[in-house]
C-alpha cells in the first residue's frame, strides 16, 4: 500500500520498518497511554530492535512533516505460526483511523503470504478496538505473572482470500 489520504491533514505512507526506526517504535511502545498505572510494567523495559525488525514483518504508518516522517503507528506480523504480536498507534492520533489502516494493511500481507487466520492477544484496553476492526474473540490468554499479570482477551481475523 502506498499513499493514502486519512483523518489526518497529510497523506500516511504505511512502508517496511527498517532499523532505524527501532527507537522511534521503542518509543511509541513505552510511551503508550494504553499501558499507564497498573499495566506499565509490561512495557517499561521492551525493546523494538533492529534484530526484532529484521526477524519479522513490521510495518510503519508515517506522515511527511516538517522534520520528515512522523511515526504514527506500527503492527508486526509473525508468519508462524500466524499472529499479530504487536500494533501501537500514537497516542495523540487515535480515533482518526490509524489504526483501521494498519489492520487493513496488515490483513492483505497476510492474505498475499498464504494465511486464512491470524491470531491476537489484545491488551485488555484494546479489546473493543478489536471487534470493530472484524477480529473475533476466540478465547482469553491468561496471565503469566511476573510479565503480564492480568488476563487478556484472545482474537482470530479471519482473512479472506482474494
Amino acid at each position: 500500500m502506498g499513499s493514502r489520504t486519512s483523518p489526518v491533514s497529510r497523506p500516511i505512507t504505511i512502508r517496511r520498518a527498517v532499523a532505524r526506526d527501532a527507537k522511534r517504535l521503542t518509543r511509541l511502545v513505552r510511551g503508550s497511554g494504553a499501558y499507564r498505572g497498573k499495566y506499565a510494567a509490561a512495557v517499561a523495559g521492551y525493546r523494538v530492535g533492529p534484530d526484532y525488525i529484521e526477524a519479522h514483518r513490521v510495518f510503519v504508518a508515517v506522515c511527511a512533516d516538517e522534520h520528515g516522517d512522523r511515526v504514527l503507528g506500527f503492527y508486526s506480523l509473525v508468519l508462524a505460526p500466524p499472529e499479530l504480536d504487536l500494533l501501537f498507534v500514537a497516542d495523540e492520533v487515535q480515533g482518526r483511523g490509524i489504526g483501521r489502516l494498519l489492520v487493513a494493511h496488515m490483513c492483505s500481507q497476510a492474505r498475499a503470504a498464504g494465511i486464512s487466520r491470524l491470531k491476537v492477544v489484545s491488551h485488555v484496553t484494546a479489546e473493543d478496538f478489536y471487534h470493530r476492526v472484524g477480529a473475533v474473540r476466540t478465547g482469553t490468554a491468561f496471565a503469566n505473572p511476573p510479565a503480564v499479570p492480568w488476563d487478556r482477551p484472545e482474537f482470530e481475523f479471519h482473512i479472506p482470500p482474494e
